[in-house]
């Protein structure tokens, strides 16, 4: 990647931090630069390609720090919610809707799934349900739609001995 290109990234990653997916638009981008719109083609062919290289950033971050969170998966769970909390705009454009895959650095996705599959002894179905959980969770916390005063971490420690039954 050009060091123009890198620092279109790290715009459209302000851009998401700042405002969520919707406010990465590539009027917006180029107003962040400086510079026009049409500019930005030269170096990406659409938006959804600098969007890709967001939600790559993101899913790095991301698995960095479930490799640092060394243990079982209320550790890795408790790691992956701070993460979702810490960064909301950037959780939710890589978790929802279709992943663009094909955009993505080869063996991205399994280097983010690979600490959990660890932690479940390598049952890749335990794996999904055990994240499918916790995306749930993260995405109720981070709508609001837990009632004032909710435990959230005492569901969370249910919801995970739930799975080690």
């Amino acid at each position: 990647m050009s060091e123009r290109s890198r620092q279109i990234v790290e715009a459209a990653l302000r851009l998401v931090e700042e405002g969520g997916a919707e406010a990465l638009t590539m009027r917006a981008l180029a107003g962040r630069l400086g510079i026009r719109a049409p500019s930005l083609y030269k170096h990406f062919p659409d938006k959804s390609a600098v969007e890709a290289e967001v939600i790559a950033i993101a899913m790095q971050d991301l698995a960095r720090a479930l490799e640092a969170s060394q243990g079982g998966p209320g550790v890795l769970a408790r790691a992956y919610r701070a993460y979702a909390l810490a960064h909301p705009h950037l959780y939710r454009l890589m978790s929802t809707g279709p992943l663009p895959r094909g955009l993505l650095p080869a063996g991205l996705e399994d280097r983010t799934a690979l600490p959990l599959v660890k932690a479940v002894d390598g049952d890749p179905l335990l794996a999904r349900a055990v994240w499918a959980f916790a995306h749930g969770m993260v995405m109720l916390e981070l709508d609001g739609r837990f009632p004032p005063g909710a435990d959230l971490d005492g569901a969370w420690r249910a919801g995970l001995a739930a799975f080690a039954r």
